[in-house]
């Protein structure tokens, strides 16, 4: 026997052929269930608590902070191991309730989904969950239903179902049921086949369930989209390079200050403390659990601008973006077909031009009223119907027309419905005692029909001339991508029973134009990522002319550019491709392994890529980006399992927001990083420096845990919330191969460092008469309030002046925050001996005050000198 269904095995065939003319009883779709499983395509790929929470302590970040209260412990410092496990433990938790948090965002934006279907069984309708549908169901179709699962069609009336989901078009495609001869059912050509995921637009249809989950062609793609790998981000590769070379450094100059102490017959216990503080200084322990912290708080800045972040690190790759890969339907359009041009009495206006004082214009939109099937739910104003034929009542709307109470006054006599072999629809109305044919279709198959033409002067006859002159504003109208539905109508002798004879000696009324439009920000925000750097092209199962026209308005297609369909792409091997690329704007009539394909290719070019849809078919591309971009209220739910982001609004502007967002948070992180690391600095220099001068320890491990986990932590993250500046989107992406420490940032972190270990180290000198321990305490005290002043400096690369003292409160709340800890250690007398400190006199504090001030002083000046100077 042959397979029974499109692509489904034969024994599968067989068991949902199986089901009774009465659809399945109350036990068999209980075992069938049970043999199935639920129909849901997200099954058991939760993670769950614990596997989210271990999977924190793979950043080797978080290894090198393990690492530190190791030697910590060695060294005898118990009480810097608890605080070092403490922040591991704190950035765990972090990670997993951001996690969580994203994950119930998304399941809010799943709970959207149709959740009940209609069945027969046991010979009697029923409306079950949607996940209790089993192969050899009967679904019972309606226009306004959501395709539950794959079948095929037992009988139909007139059925046409929305497969954007899946194919990434607008157009309903009309379905047909195939007869079953001598125990065999032809293959045929997928129209007597609905697939899960799709939308019956028009007419109804009884089919008979053949596959559900992972077995329908939703459930194909989604394993596609399952074997397809995630990339590392920009940042992660950066951080992971950065702390293998940080943890290699570390070690080697730890061992050679201890090898140093102990060749000048240091004890081998103040060796180890040597050694001991040099690890503390120069691991930035507040690092990980900061760049976590901007991270969490950039994604919670961008829920509330409607792009909800599934993973925290995806955050900053939309900041080194260079090419977005955007699906056109829903994401770049409005997905609805609405009226653009007109033509009738021998003229061309726009669709809100309509003058129904005009009889040919009155006739052609009565025409477009009468002669279709959409409607509006009085109730919810939901839109039911045809996507063509709801944008003609959308246009009826617009006049005040409503479609209800219209074909109440012109009840609806009798009809012909639409079929793609005729290419027409004709409806039979009263138009007083006169019986009237209205009919819409193809305007080949009509204009060969029609013998005359409507005018404001009345019925003309229609010459060779006169039909030339409407198949010429047809092919102009073509040209810009739009599709068009002619009119016509004829005069019947009685009202009688149709036949398909009657479809003739039409008098042509006029041409009505559609299209998806753009939606109105696309435009703009493709300017916006154009003067960003970024690359946007367009990727769509449409046709070619329409989507061309499409990019082209919205400022995608330009001069020189070429659009090139799927069947061209396979016939071009990858070095043909790679040589196009960056010519071709738009994609058309393109699978789904096509998009993966178009996304490797600018990967191989070395572009960061983002990848936006909202059907399954864009659901193995959104893997494979660098960034999946999915859309939340039409993105269907394999795409939202797929994406890195998704739009809570589906508008395509918020991912330039994004993209804006993903820039400034990244340089957040890296002025944070610049911080922490020049601080950090600073104390290396001078541990380094009392080791070879022979010199006492500046500073016990418990000082620098002090800084690095408690006065730098708020500063860092202060930084971390600076504003976004107006000139970001006007930025060229970054290089993602650039590392983060590059020349630029490991010259300041070195030169600043320096600053503060000057200053640190006069301080020290100055209390070293008065005892190790005086001079130890002017010098950490001198060192935190340093850095916090530090803070200031690194919130951008402009000076304070420029930048606003008061434009970030947060880094003003950090420095208060920050002087009121020291105070709090060095001014309570329980606190001395914890943190090893010695009171100091009213002008030990004012030299501290001054010196601390002074390095800060001289970097805001060589930033005011450089401003003025780039002005």
């Amino acid at each position: 026997m042959t397979s029974k269904f499109y692509n489904l095995p034969p024994e599968k065939a067989l068991e949902a052929m199986e089901a009774p003319p009465g659809g399945l009883s109350a036990s068999e779709a209980s075992a069938r269930i049970e043999k199935h499983g639920p129909n849901a395509l997200a099954e058991g790929r939760k993670k769950s608590m614990l596997a989210v929470f271990l999977g924190q302590f793979k950043d080797l970040l978080v290894i090198i902070l393990i690492a530190a209260a190791i030697i910590s412990l060695a060294s005898g410092q118990g009480e810097s191991t608890i605080v070092i496990f403490a922040v591991i433990l704190l950035n765990a938790i972090l990670g997993t309730v951001q996690y969580f948090k994203a994950e119930k965002s998304l399941e809010s934006l799943k709970a959207m989904s149709s959740p009940t279907a209609r069945v027969l069984r046991d010979g009697t309708r029923a409306e079950i969950p949607s996940r209790e549908v089993v192969p050899g169901d009967i679904l019972l179709l309606e226009a306004g239903d959501l395709v539950v699962a794959d079948g095929r069609i037992l009988e139909n009336f007139s059925l046409k179902v929305n497969e954007s989901s899946l194919t990434g078009e607008s157009e309903a495609v009309e379905k047909h049921a195939d007869t079953i001869e001598s125990g065999q059912v032809a293959l045929g050509d997928q129209k007597n086949m609905v697939f899960s995921g799709s939308l019956v637009t028009y007419g109804r249809a009884t089919v008979v369930v053949t596959a559900t989950g992972m077995e329908t062609e939703l459930g194909r793609i989604a394993a596609l989209m399952n074997a397809t790998q995630q990339r590392k981000t920009p940042l992660q590769q950066n951080l992971d390079s950065f702390s293998g070379k940080l943890a290699v450094i570390i070690l080697i100059v730890s061992a050679i200050v201890f090898g140093l102490s102990l060749y000048r017959q240091m004890p081998l216990l103040d060796a180890l403390m040597f050694a001991v503080a040099l690890a503390v200084a120069a691991i930035p322990e507040a690092l990980s659990s900061i760049v976590t912290i901007v991270l969490a708080l950039g994604t919670q800045k961008m829920a509330r601008q409607n792009a909800i972040i599934k993973d925290l690190k995806a955050v900053e790759s939309l900041g080194s973006v260079s090419v977005i890969c955007s699906d056109k339907t829903g994401t770049l359009t409005q997905n609805k077909m609405t009226v653009q041009k007109i033509y009738t009495d021998g003229k061309l206006f726009e669709g809100q031009a309509l003058e129904l004082a005009e009889n040919p214009q009155r006739q052609l939109l009565k025409a477009a009223v009468l002669a279709s099937d959409a409607t509006t739910d009085e109730e919810t104003g939901a839109e039911i119907g045809d996507p063509t034929e709801v944008a003609l009542i959308r246009l009826s709307d617009y006049f005040g027309v409503e479609e209800n109470a219209y074909r109440r006054q012109h009840p609806r006599l009798r009809e012909l419905a639409f079929d793609s072999d005729r290419k027409l629809m004709s409806t039979l109305h009263m138009d007083g005692d006169t019986p009237i044919l209205y009919t819409k279709g193809a305007i080949d198959v009509l204009l060969d029909r029609s013998v005359s033409v409507l005018t404001r002067d009345g019925v003309k006859p229609l010459d060779e001339d006169g039909k030339a002159d409407i198949l010429r504003v047809n092919q102009q109208l073509s040209e810009q991508g739009l599709r068009v539905l002619a009119f016509a109508c004829r005069e019947m002798p009685e009202v009688r029973d149709l036949t398909f004879a009657d479809e003739d000696q039409f008098t042509f009324i006029g041409l009505i134009s559609m299209i998806d439009p753009p939606r109105p920000e696309s435009a703009q925000a493709v300017a916006d990522a154009s003067a960003g750097g970024i690359r946007t092209v367009m990727i769509t199962g449409d046709h070619k002319v329409t989507a061309a026209a499409i990019a082209r308005q919205i400022g995608i297609f330009r001069e020189d550019d070429v659009a090139v369909e799927g069947v061209e792409l396979d016939a071009m091997s990858d070095e043909a491709l790679d040589a196009k690329l960056p010519r071709i704007s738009v994609y058309a009539r393109v699978s789904p392994e096509h998009k993966i394909r178009i996304v490797s290719a600018w990967q191989r070019r070395g572009a960061i890529v983002s990848m936006t849809g909202d059907g399954v078919n864009d659901a193995p591309a959104l893997k494979k980006a660098d960034i999946g971009v999915a859309m939340g209220i039409t993105g269907t739910e394999v795409s939202k399992d797929a994406a890195s982001m998704i739009l809570a609004d589906d508008n395509f502007a918020t991912i330039i927001k994004a993209v804006v967002n993903g820039r400034n948070v990244y340089a957040n992180i890296k002025n944070a990083i610049k911080f922490l690391l020049s601080g950090n600095t600073a104390a290396i220099f001078c541990v380094l420096y009392t080791s070879l001068m022979g010199l006492p320890v500046p500073f016990a491990p418990v000082h620098l845990l002090f800084i690095n986990l408690l006065t730098d932590s708020l500063p860092a993250i202060a930084i971390g919330m600076e504003p976004a500046r107006d000139d970001l989107i006007r930025q060229k992406p970054r290089d993602p191969k650039e590392p983060i420490l590059n020349r630029s940032l490991l010259g300041a972190i070195g030169s600043q460092g320096l600053l503060i270990a000057i200053v640190t180290m006069a301080a020290f000198y100055l209390g070293l008469p008065g005892g190790a321990a005086l001079a130890s305490t002017m010098a950490f005290s001198t060192l935190t309030l340093a850095r916090l002043f530090h803070g200031f400096n690194c919130r951008s690369s402009r000076s304070i002046f420029r930048l606003g003292l008061a434009s970030n409160p947060y880094s003003l709340m950090a420095f208060a925050a920050g002087v009121l800890l020291l105070a709090a250690v060095l001014l309570l007398p329980f606190l001395e001996g914890l943190f090893l400190v010695e009171a100091m006199s009213p002008a030990q504090l004012g030299t501290v005050a001054l010196l601390a001030f002074l390095p800060t002083v001289l970097i805001q000046t060589g930033k005011v000198i450089r401003d003025r100077h780039a002005k």
